[in-house]
């Protein structure tokens, strides 16, 4: 799970094994796997940032 932001403030924890796509356009939409979207004040990086950590975490090793 990664906790983003919301355009409004609001911190949301997703399943980072949802994520089936993250576009930024300018702001940065997170497409879910069931079709869920999100806009969140991270950027595209920032999220790749954080699945990467989240998956360290899990699986315990490097990626």
């Amino acid at each position: 799970m990664i906790e983003v932001t919301r355009l409004n403030n609001t911190k949301v924890i997703i399943n980072a094994e949802l994520i089936e796509k993250v576009e930024e356009s300018p702001d940065t939409v997170i497409t879910l796997t069931t079709g869920n979207k999100l806009i969140v004040k991270e950027s595209r990086q920032e999220i790749r940032d954080l699945v990467i950590l989240y998956k360290k975490e899990i699986y315990g090793r490097d990626l």
